[in-house]
């Protein structure tokens, strides 16, 4: 699917992997929905959904920034319907909002791990059910649901991390688990209707604004950048159900099959 003029929507798209896949995609000629919470600068966290939309028109493509909670049927609808009313259509769905819960399993309170699941889990499952219609009807799409190492392994692997942290939290863990089952059978659903549907994970942790924050002590020598995810977005992206589908991968896997540049 050539990249040139297709409408992309990017959740959590105000920081991060997620602006840096907005950023991308616009560069390859799509037209970006900027989804996300944030709509004034934090202090101590940069980005907005309007300053990333700033950024993209500024590069010459058209942006439309809103405000949405994943979470929120509600909200994800009004989100889909504005998407629609300014485009006419959508091509990529990119589920990037996510968050983490990194406490020991028995300091983890049920409000913590019914947060991460909400985000993660039912955020994903909402996009994807309000999103999915549009792509049926144009029998051509592409989604990509970003997960982590978290859904494979329990330990950290050393990666910078203290000592009482070398545990994965397991809300996070389990939710990315669950994203990647999600991602394999729904990738089966939409066959027929010529969608893509992938789960696309970083090899390596990447350093982002949000990680900085919560572990300011950290070593952050062995962690990268996000310009290998975003090249295998770029890709996954430009997959319908005649190519990529149903796979669950991590960016370095899919750069070196095919080949790709970053």
């Amino acid at each position: 699917m050539e990249l040139s003029g297709k409408v992309a929507i990017v959740t959590g798209a105000t920081r991060g992997i997620g602006r840096a896949i907005a950023l991308g995609l616009a560069g390859a000629g799509c037209n970006i929905v900027v989804t996300g919470r944030t709509e004034s600068p934090r202090r101590q966290l940069p980005g907005t959904i309007y300053s990333v939309a700033e950024e993209i028109e500024a590069a010459g493509r058209e942006a439309l920034p809103v405000a949405c909670d994943v979470r929120d049927e509600e909200s994800v609808r009004a989100m889909a319907q504005a998407c629609l009313h300014k485009f006419g259509h959508v091509d990529i769905l990119v589920n990037n909002a996510g968050i983490g819960s990194y406490a020991p399993f028995l300091e983890t309170s049920l409000d913590a791990w019914e947060r991460v699941m909400a985000v993660n889990v039912r955020g994903t499952f909402l996009c994807c059910q309000a999103i999915l219609p549009a792509m049926i009807e144009h029998s051509q799409g592409s989604v990509i649901n970003i997960s982590s190492l978290a859904a494979d392994f329990v330990r950290t692997g050393g990666h910078g991390e203290t000592e009482d942290a070398r545990f994965i939290g397991q809300p996070y863990g389990a939710s990315k688990a669950a994203v990647e089952r999600l991602s394999r059978g729904l990738a089966g659903e939409m066959e027929q209707h010529n969608i893509a549907v992938n789960a696309l994970k970083p090899a390596k942790p990447v350093l982002t604004e949000g990680f900085k924050l919560q572990r300011p002590n950290a070593d952050w020598s062995r962690w990268v950048g996000t310009e290998t995810m975003v090249q295998a977005t770029l890709f996954l992206a430009g997959q319908d159900a005649s190519g990529v589908t149903g796979a669950v991968v991590t960016d370095d896997e899919l750069i070196e099959k095919y080949n790709l540049t970053c």
